[in-house]
């Protein structure tokens, strides 16, 4: 097989890597990626299959959103050495992206759970669920932290860690159980965020794997302390013992307009000293 046999035409080249042969015309007009050939009679352009390699590199780069510039300079000074630090750095992107877009997976995931539990779920209803152990970031509260106070708290957190807005991650409140077995059910300790993704444990609250009390307030917030007592005597008539922390979440935030629609879930950690 001659050289001249191992040619192909702009078409034949461009349907070989999947793209239009305008992109190999303008490649070749910016001085970006040339073809083997010029015929000089009709000015066909002619490419080499061995030139594929070089144009692979080229569209890959393309794909990671490389601009034509970054290219242009790394073809004029194409090595083993330079092509490693573009991949490099366009990994560390492409991971940040990829980790992204699993925490806004997670985001989802976690609201359309809390619109199977509006569809399904008994207001009146109390019982017992299992929830695997999850990490938490906390900031800790008192009666006297404002709500302007609080808010600046939580975005400060939400920043730290990146997130791109506040609702990127699930939050709510916590109250410590001997608080709730003293009757003190306003007596909101801690703020908690949920973060999307994964994140080192030191310096986080555990929230434990295990069996929960779960149970639902609609409403403002002047309706929980009697939620609350029903929770005690629910568990008092069970055997069932409070333990930890009670976790309060809103799960309908996103489709009401009136607090009076307001649904808030209520989750604590409990033992069965009787078994």
């Amino acid at each position: 097989m001659d050289q001249k046999s191992k040619l192909l035409t702009i078409g034949q080249f461009a349907q070989l890597h999947g793209i239009n042969k305008k992109t190999l015309m303008w490649y070749d007009e910016i001085g970006l990626f040339k073809p083997a050939v010029i015929n000089p009679q009709n000015g066909y352009r002619c490419y080499d299959y061995h030139q594929s390699s070089i144009l692979e590199t080229i569209l890959l780069l393309r794909e990671l959103d490389v601009s034509i510039s970054e290219i242009q300079a790394f073809m004029k000074n194409r090595s083993a050495s330079s092509l490693q630090c573009l991949l490099s750095e366009k990994i560390s992107d492409l991971d940040q992206q990829i980790a992204h877009l699993q925490a806004v997976r997670k985001t989802l995931c976690n609201h359309r759970q809390n619109m199977t539990t509006l569809l399904t779920m008994d207001l009146a209803e109390i019982s017992v669920i299992q929830k695997e152990e999850r990490c938490l970031v906390t900031v800790d509260i008192t009666k006297e932290t404002s709500f302007d106070r609080q808010v600046e708290m939580i975005t400060a957190e939400t920043q730290k860690y990146q997130l791109r807005r506040l609702h990127d991650a699930s939050y709510g409140t916590m109250i410590p159980v001997q608080d709730l077995y003293g009757g003190n059910f306003e007596n909101y300790s801690k703020l908690f965020i949920e973060i999307p993704f994964p994140i080192k444990k030191t310096g986080l609250h555990i929230q434990p794997g295990g069996d929960y009390i779960r149970a639902f307030h609609k409403g403002d917030w002047e309706g929980i302390p009697a939620k609350y007592q029903e929770i005690l005597d629910y568990a008092q008539a069970h055997g069932l013992a409070l333990s930890g922390f009670s976790y309060e979440m809103g799960i309908n935030e996103n489709v009401i307009d009136r607090i009076e629609d307001y649904i808030m879930q209520i989750e604590i950690p409990i033992t069965h000293p009787s078994w």
